[in-house]
């Protein structure tokens, strides 16, 4: 797998580029864009023609996924050549060329959309992150991503994160138990929860990290009560809630904060003293980077 448990944050880094997961996003993605053949560049540019593109930044934030767009290309024609200006995390702005890329013409207009289409989400993803992260200095508080994700596209967002400085929470249902209100109103209590979810992992001989969510202060008690867990995510507390949350749990425990949290307040809730925020927004609803694949002409490249 191309990911691990961090032992410090319960959650989940992607540590280095996993080619395979990589290769086989790109397989897909081009046969869902390219299907027999991309008929327009095939019918207007003649086989052998070469040139050259640059990645044209129009917008100001993050510059994220020019890794993945080698990748892409190297993918689509091993003889493409990208010479990189800007690498991932970057800050960009408006007339900045990330890098550019030469060498057989159709080949770059068949990488060309799936490559903006990753880069600008990405982007957009990290320059969210980074905003937040930069909100946070000085706190102690970091900020968590979660599984509210565009499907199939998962790894790229988490990658993203990343980039802007973000940490990644648990990558899906499998590598992190997180136990939260339906879980607990279904198993019977917190008690129950967390007693079977300890058998459960006996039985399977599993080690996997336990973070239970409390929806108000009584349920906090009974999860201190009971322990067990290595994480209490405090849903939806109110600021003066959460710092007595925070209070009450006294660093025994790895402490999360999650709902009504925007940019307006996350400041303030994360000087209650909390470990980790989490947000989705910073992957359900980003702004994408405006980027822009634009064709270098007459620059004696072209054959």
């Amino acid at each position: 797998m191309f990911l691990f448990l961090s032992p410090d944050s319960f959650g989940i880094n992607i540590k280095s580029l996993d080619k395979k997961f990589i290769h086989h996003f790109i397989t897909n993605a081009l046969a869902e864009d390219v299907g027999d053949g991309d008929h327009t560049s095939l019918a207007t540019i003649p086989d052998d023609t070469t040139g050259k593109a640059k990645l044209l930044v129009k917008d100001s934030g993050i510059l994220a996924g020019v890794e993945l767009a080698i990748e892409i290309f190297n993918q689509v024609d091993k003889s493409l050549k990208v010479t990189v200006f800007l690498n991932d995390g970057a800050e960009v702005k408006s007339n900045d060329i990330a890098f550019e890329v030469a060498g057989n013409a159709q080949s770059i207009l068949k990488a060309e959309r799936l490559v903006l289409n990753c880069m600008q989400r990405m982007s957009g993803i990290a320059t969210k992150t980074r905003q937040i992260v930069d909100m946070l200095k000085g706190t102690g508080t970091q900020v968590l991503d979660t599984r509210k994700t565009t499907p199939g596209l998962r790894y790229l967002e988490k990658w993203a994160v990343r980039i802007g400085g973000g940490v990644n929470h648990r990558f899906g249902l499998y590598d992190m138990i997180l136990i939260k209100d339906n879980h607990v109103d279904y198993s019977g209590g917190i008690r129950q929860a967390i007693e079977s979810t300890h058998r459960y992992l006996e039985t399977l001989d599993k080690k996997l990290a336990i973070e239970i969510e409390v929806r108000n202060l009584e349920e906090l008690e009974q999860v201190l009560q009971t322990g067990r867990v290595n994480r209490i995510l405090l849903d939806n507390f109110s600021f003066n809630d959460l710092c007595q949350a925070v209070n009450i749990i006294e660093g025994r425990y790895i402490t999360e904060a999650s709902g009504g949290i925007t940019v307006d307040n996350i400041r303030q809730y994360a000087e209650c003293g909390v470990d980790y925020v989490s947000v989705g927004a910073l992957t359900h609803s980003v702004k994408s980077l405006d980027l822009s694949l634009k064709a270098v002409k007459n620059d004696g490249y072209n054959s």
